[in-house]
């Protein structure tokens, strides 16, 4: 049986960039050219009209920026977009973010060479990857499931891991905490380096509590001073001895930093102490970390189908029996609250 080609929509304002991308993704026998163009409104149209199966997003397009545009497509004709911008500009990586927040499903920065051969590779990678979205929901998604009796310790710290999605729900389930939530947060996202400075910038800007890269040797974040500690792009993050340890391990599920890592660390440092949130993203990175924090004695959370951008990681980790509950996005905020203020029962330390 012969597969579809994708069909590809590329918006794009540099005539040299969108050469280059009609000639590699037509030289790809998995890929195929829809429709090309250099105008927001048009690709708007164009996406409207001829429902491609991918569209690649510069944000400097005339008429519309791509921002915007990423939120007039998803509100009109929900297609898998990969963004991407010119590096040059600091403030680029900030869009970007936006672009993610807005519902696009991946972002990167242009090789400095148009005709940069590994970049074009990896478009092409991400862009198949993309496709793959809208079809990767699950009907575990919509299963919920029934509340175990926890034990009552109180929580030291909570773990949360994401990816694909990861940028746009993380900003949610920030801008709704309490201004004095109590605890620190310790982040694993599968970023790649030039979105790191970024990613802490945009965070921060929604964030009640500080944001700031891992230090490798630095201590916990302490509950009169928390903050949000996001894992450095190819470094593990492991909580050992009260200390944040940045390493150069193995990858697990080829992704460093690791949340399975992040979350058997928790696990054993913390035990029933942590509280750990798996939410959207491709792949099985974080299910048996999420087994380990459960087995341990910890909440486990993890982000519904419904409000996922891609149920991979909280698919896989319900399949275990990982998640003691299964959350809509909205509601996650609330039950961090709730579990970061829980009191412990007489006896415990």
């Amino acid at each position: 049986m012969t597969t579809r080609a994708l069909r590809i929509l590329i918006a794009e304002d540099s005539p040299t960039v969108r050469r280059r991308l009609v000639d590699a993704f037509s030289a790809d026998a998995g890929c195929m050219v829809a429709a090309e163009t250099a105008d927001g409104d048009r690709a708007f149209e164009l996406c409207q009209r001829l429902r491609p199966d991918v569209v690649t997003l510069d944000l400097a397009l005339p008429t519309v920026n791509g921002v915007e545009l990423t939120r007039r497509i998803m509100a009109h004709c929900p297609t898998p977009i990969v963004v991407f911008s010119s590096p040059e500009n600091r403030s680029r990586g900030l869009h970007l973010l936006d672009a993610l927040s807005a519902g696009a499903v991946d972002a990167m920065e242009k090789p400095l060479r148009p005709a940069a051969e590994d970049w074009m590779v990896e478009l092409l990678a991400r862009v198949k990857l993309a496709a793959r979205v809208p079809s990767i929901t699950h009907p575990l998604g919509r299963l919920k499931l029934e509340p175990e009796p926890l034990r009552d310790l109180p929580a030291r710290a909570v773990v949360i891991g994401a990816s694909t999605g990861g940028p746009a729900a993380m900003k949610d389930i920030l801008q709704r905490l309490p201004r004095d939530f109590p605890l620190p947060i310790l982040l694993v996202m599968h970023l790649s380096e030039q979105f790191e400075v970024s990613m802490v910038e945009w965070l921060g800007k929604y964030s009640p509590l500080p944001v700031r890269q891992a230090v490798d040797g630095e201590m916990l974040p302490s509950m009169c001073r928390p903050a949000v500690v996001l894992a450095r792009a190819n470094r593990h993050m492991v909580l050992s001895e009260g200390l944040l340890r940045l390493t150069d391990g193995p990858e697990r599920h080829s992704c460093r930093p690791s949340v399975d890592v992040l979350f058997e660390s928790a696990a054993r440092e913390l035990g029933g102490r942590a509280i750990g949130c798996l939410l959207t993203g491709m792949g099985r990175d974080g299910a048996e970390g999420m087994d380990a924090l459960k087995r341990s004695g910890a909440v486990t959370l993890a982000q519904d189908e419904a409000s996922s951008v891609v149920f991979g990681m909280p698919r896989e980790a319900i399949r275990l029996g990982a998640a003691r509950h299964v959350v809509g996005l909205q509601d996650i905020p609330g039950w961090l609250a709730a579990l970061a203020r829980r009191r412990p029962e007489r006896g415990h330390a």
